[in-house]
C-alpha cells in the first residue's frame, strides 16, 4: 500500500491559558477560572501529543503545521487532519479545493460533569466539535478506517460569493454576513432571488443590522441562535435571514427562506461603508456604496469525515417555509 501524505493542523496552544495571560487575564481572581483555563491548555497539548503518537505508528508521511501559520491554498496532501474545534477546521476549509478531505479532531470536548458543577459560576463549556469526527478516544480507530478505505468522506455545501462580477478568493463553510462595519448601524441593501440569471422574485429593499446567509452545515450556528431553522447537514440549499429588518411590511415574508442550488441571490449594497464577513470574524472584505453582490452555492465542495450521528436519518429535521410559499417564490 502506498504511503499517504497527511498534514496535521494545530490549534496553537496559546489561543488557551498563555494568551489569556497575555491578555490581562492574569488578573483574574477566582481559581476555579485560572484552573480551567489551564486545564484546557494541558488538555489540548495531551490531544496534539497523542494524535502525534498514533502518526508515528502509522504507514504515513505527515507534517504539523500550526493554523496561523497557514495562508496559502493547501497542496500535494491526501487529508488535512485538524486538532482543535470546529474553528480549526473552518480555517482549513478556507485553503483546501473539493480533492482534499478534512477530518477534525476535537482535541478539548465539553465535559458534562464539569458545566453541571460550575455552570453557574464561569463559561465552563470547552469546544463543542460539531463536525469533528474524532476525539483522542476514537481517533486512531477512524484514522485506521479512513487509510483502509472503510470510510468516505461527505459533501458539505459551500457559499461563494462575487463581488461586481469577481468572484472571492474563499468559500464559506458555515455562513456569510453582510452589515456595516459599525455593528450600531443601519445596513441599507436591496436583494432579489435569481434562477439560472433571471429574476424570480421582487427586489426588496432593506433597512436592517445586515443579511446572514448559512450552509446546511452553519445552520445550527449563529443562523439557529437568530431563530433560523436547522437543515439536513448534507442539504444543498442556503438559508437566508434578515437580521433586525426595519419595517419590513408587505415584503416580511420574504425576511427568511431558502435557496435551492440553482438559485443566486442579488445583493445591492448603500452605504459609505460595509463588510462581508466568512465563517466568522476572522476573514472580511471591505465593500462600498453601490457595490453588487452575488450569493450562491456554486463553490467546490468540503469533502469531511463527519460524525455518525450527523449522518443518522432524521437526527436533524428541518422546519422551513411552507411549500406553497417556496413554490410561489420558484415560479415568480
Amino acid at each position: 500500500m502506498a504511503s499517504r501524505k497527511l498534514l496535521l493542523l494545530l490549534k496553537p496552544l496559546d489561543d488557551y491559558a498563555v494568551a489569556a495571560q497575555s491578555h490581562g487575564l492574569s488578573r483574574i481572581t477566582n481559581p476555579q477560572v485560572v484552573h480551567h483555563l489551564e486545564s484546557r491548555s494541558k488538555v489540548h497539548r495531551e490531544a496534539i501529543r497523542y494524535c502525534q503518537n498514533v502518526l508515528r505508528q502509522k504507514f504515513v508521511d505527515w507534517e504539523p503545521i500550526l493554523r496561523d501559520n497557514v495562508s496559502q491554498p493547501i497542496r500535494n496532501v491526501d487529508m488535512v487532519v485538524t486538532v482543535g474545534g470546529d474553528g480549526t477546521l473552518l480555517h482549513a476549509s478556507h485553503f483546501v479545493d473539493d480533492s482534499i478531505p478534512l477530518l477534525g479532531v476535537n482535541s478539548d470536548p465539553t465535559q458534562v460533569a464539569e458545566v453541571e458543577e460550575f455552570g453557574d459560576q464561569y463559561d465552563a463549556t470547552r469546544s463543542t466539535g460539531y463536525l469533528c469526527a474524532a476525539t483522542v478516544d476514537n481517533f486512531e480507530q477512524i484514522l485506521d478506517d479512513i487509510l483502509e478505505g472503510q470510510v468516505q468522506p461527505s459533501e458539505l455545501s459551500r457559499i461563494a460569493i462575487c463581488v461586481n462580477s469577481a468572484p472571492l478568493s474563499t468559500y464559506a463553510l458555515n455562513d456569510v454576513l453582510l452589515a456595516h462595519s459599525c455593528p450600531a448601524a443601519v445596513s441599507r441593501f436591496s436583494f432579489r432571488i435569481k434562477r439560472k440569471g433571471h429574476p424570480c422574485s421582487p427586489v426588496v429593499n432593506c433597512r436592517s443590522s445586515g443579511l446572514r446567509v448559512s450552509t446546511a452545515a452553519g445552520s445550527t450556528a449563529a443562523m439557529l441562535s437568530a431563530g433560523g431553522y436547522q437543515m439536513p447537514i448534507l442539504s444543498r440549499d442556503l438559508q437566508y435571514m434578515i437580521r433586525e429588518p426595519i419595517s419590513p411590511g408587505v415584503a416580511s415574508n420574504l425576511m427568511h427562506g431558502f435557496l435551492n442550488p440553482g438559485q443566486s441571490m442579488e445583493v445591492a449594497w448603500f452605504c459609505k461603508e460595509g463588510a462581508i464577513y466568512i465563517d466568522g470574524c476572522n476573514v472580511l472584505y471591505t465593500v462600498k456604496d453601490e457595490d453588487t453582490l452575488e450569493i450562491s452555492s456554486k463553490a467546490p465542495v468540503l469533502k469531511v469525515y463527519l460524525p455518525p450521528r450527523l449522518l443518522e436519518k432524521g437526527i436533524l429535521p428541518i422546519r422551513r417555509t411552507s411549500d406553497a410559499e417556496k413554490l410561489r417564490l420558484s415560479h415568480m
